[in-house]
């Protein structure tokens, strides 16, 4: 079985800007999709500001992890995401999937901060960051709370092949993810940036390692994982997740979407 690709995005590829495709450096004005105006371009606004003052393209500084496209000034990384705010019995699971996989790549690394990828990690000029959240915000206001089932142990590599990831993959919810992912990628058309995968693979990446290493967690591996998983106790309840609310993380800026509770108004 091969890693399925991914154009991974949690809060460290964001920072090293590392995903799979990708829109170019300069950026102009957004395209009006179909019946809605084009946005006008912001008049008075200052010069390109840096989420952050000093950049550094050193790999060894960073894990080891590699910048997917160069930093350029007024770009700024952007991921849309569902944020999963983990239970302690949630990273006992992690503790013992990761000792497991250790003993196959000693160099794996669990993730600090946990969330279901809406959106690649794309490149928006900082004057249309927020035009782009308001379009976000319209787009997404009629959705209500779900939940998805996310116990799966799937393993992952991003799409140049220079990370690997232990990610658990939705098995149900998949459709109610799909009309979220629609609704971003009409926002991300409008401003010519690269739209989701056509068919994605949901899931909550838990570990990962630099280079591809997927070879060493498939097969034996990954089946003494899915064991692990669904021998632990009360697993099927803890993985059984209730979305509140979408993320939106452009540069140092976070931006919330709230999910409403159904039958409120």
């Amino acid at each position: 079985m091969r890693a399925a690709l991914v154009g991974y995005s949690s809060s460290e590829e964001e920072q090293e800007q590392e995903g799979g495709r990708r829109g170019g450096g300069a950026q102009g004005p957004p395209r009006a999709s179909a019946g809605r105006p084009r946005l006008p371009l912001p008049a008075g606004l200052p010069g390109d500001p840096e989420p952050e003052e000093a950049i550094s393209d050193d790999s060894s500084r960073h894990g080891g992890r590699v910048r997917g496209f160069p930093h350029e000034r007024g770009n700024w990384a952007t991921h849309v995401y569902l944020p999963y705010r983990v239970q302690e019995e949630f990273l006992e699971l992690l503790e013992l999937l990761v000792s497991r996989a250790r003993t196959y790549v000693s160099s794996l690394a669990a993730m600090e901060e946990f969330h279901l990828s809406l959106s690649q990690c794309v490149v928006l000029r900082y004057h249309w960051i927020d035009p782009f959240v308001r379009s976000l915000k319209e787009r997404l206001a009629s959705f209500d709370r779900f939940f998805c089932v996310a116990d799966q142990v799937k393993v992952y590599t991003n799409q140049n092949k220079t990370r690997t990831f232990i990610g658990l993959e939705v098995s149900a919810g998949h459709f109610q993810l799909l009309e979220l992912v629609s609704e971003v990628d009409r926002v991300l058309e409008e401003f010519d940036l690269p739209t989701f995968y056509k068919d994605p693979s949901f899931h909550i990446s838990l570990a990962w390692c630099v280079g591809d290493l997927s070879g060493r967690l498939e097969g034996q591996c990954l089946r003494e994982l899915q064991d692990i998983v669904d021998g632990f106790e009360d697993s099927a309840l803890l993985l059984r997740i209730q979305w509140e609310q979408i993320h939106c993380k452009s540069g140092n800026k976070y931006f919330s979407f709230p999910l409403s509770a159904p039958g409120w108004v």
